[in-house]
């Protein structure tokens, strides 16, 4: 139906920026909201940063200030700009999209497979 491919992550040194970036394809009449989450304890996954179709951003506490999300509309991509990375953002990271499929669908959340992101020196 829909596939989400991530690309981007890999090895940096503390203090340094990783770009992810995240392609929708497949049976796609709109998006909405796209974001991407990390593990967390006690949950499945937490919120690091979404973005909706109008632009309207959110970003987990910890990484405000320093990670940006971006998106294209006409691309269906959706891309987080990771700036001075700290060990602690060591994480698979995971993007996700609400989708409708048609036009009478109801919108349905998509995940990729993830991509690593190791933050050491």
């Amino acid at each position: 139906q829909v596939q989400l491919v991530e690309s981007g992550g890999g090895l940096v040194q503390p203090g340094g920026s990783l770009r992810l970036s995240c392609a929708a394809s497949g049976s796609i009449f709109s998006i909405n909201r796209m974001g991407w989450y990390r593990p967390a304890p006690g949950k499945q996954r937490e919120l690091v940063a979404s973005i909706t179709r109008g632009g309207t951003t959110k970003y987990a506490d910890s990484v405000k200030g320093r990670f940006s999300i971006s998106r294209d509309n006409a691309k269906n991509t959706v891309s987080l700009q990771m700036n001075s990375l700290k060990r602690e953002n060591t994480a698979d990271y995971y993007c996700s999209t609400d989708v409708r499929n048609g036009i009478w669908d109801a919108s349905s959340r998509y995940w990729g497979q993830g991509t690593q992101v190791t933050v050491s020196s």
